[in-house]
């Protein structure tokens, strides 16, 4: 069993190793040092080992990697400090503006369709009096007039619609557009993985190669072990305690069944 995490890696940085590690050991025909791979241990086998000293190989590059999480950090804080103080700002008019519009979206359909069906029935229940009043014919009207401000407002809410999601579509692309890796940070990135590769990866690897006691079967390291994990595996010792061959074995002898001071008539004691 490999370990998951290791002292001087983050969680996050722990895909970028196995990727590194990964591209190594599909390169590896192109290094001089590597050439020996399959010969006595495939890429598999060796990916093994090196997740195994996951520790020992991220230490090689400790300075460097701890360089670049400090220049990701502060450049995080920086973006968040900045779009805090932007979010705050456009949020608080954007969100009054949409708030307006909405309300009006929902509102007014609702509103010149109920006021439509109450005109419309009145109008219409008026017309079945005989005789006609006279405002049966205004009420028809004005039901139909809010009958027109129905559609209306159904069509302004479909338009707000569909321009706020083109709104929001072509923000998104411009800002995915626009994600760009400063380059300090890219420059810290790079050095890390140049270090990890150059002083621990390859190192570990070409030493892998050249120990002709590792088997590619990992054990678990044991303290004060070198750089290369301690491979194979030892049988138990099954034998029994107390062999024949470790002495001999102990003896039984009868009890003696013998009163003590017993003897015959004859011998009474004085």
């Amino acid at each position: 069993m490999h370990m998951t995490s290791a002292p001087h890696l983050l969680t996050e940085d722990r895909p970028e190793f196995d990727r590194l590690l990964d591209e190594t050991l599909r390169a590896a025909d192109e290094r001089p040092e590597l050439a020996t791979l399959g010969e006595r241990l495939n890429a598999e086998q060796l990916r093994t080992m090196a997740l195994n000293a996951i520790a020992l190989l991220t230490a090689a590059a400790a300075a460097e990697y701890d360089h670049y999480v400090k220049v990701r950090e502060e450049l995080r804080s920086e973006a968040r400090s900045a779009s805090a103080g932007r979010g705050e700002y456009a949020t608080g008019d954007r969100d009054d503006g949409a708030g307006l519009s909405a309300v009006v979206a929902v509102l007014a359909p609702v509103l010149a369709g109920t006021a439509m069906l109450i005109f419309l029935l009145v109008g219409y229940s008026l017309k079945m009096i005989d005789p006609e009043p006279a405002f049966a014919r205004t009420m028809l009207t004005a039901g139909w007039l809010f009958g027109a401000l129905t559609v209306a407002a159904l069509l302004f809410a479909v338009i707000g619609l569909l321009v706020t999601a083109l709104r929001n579509s072509s923000t998104e692309v411009a800002a995915a557009e626009t994600v760009v890796v400063p380059e300090e940070l890219s420059r810290a990135r790079e050095a890390w993985r140049n270090a990890l590769l150059e002083r621990g990866i390859i190192p570990f690897l070409r030493d892998a190669l050249a120990d002709p006691s590792a088997d590619g079967y990992p054990t678990p390291r044991t303290p004060g072990a070198g750089r290369i994990p301690q491979l194979g595996y030892t049988r138990p010792d099954f034998s029994s305690p107390g062999s024949p061959s470790q002495g001999p074995r102990p003896g039984y002898a009868s009890p003696d069944f013998t009163s003590p001071d017993f003897g015959g008539p004859e011998h009474e004691p004085d």
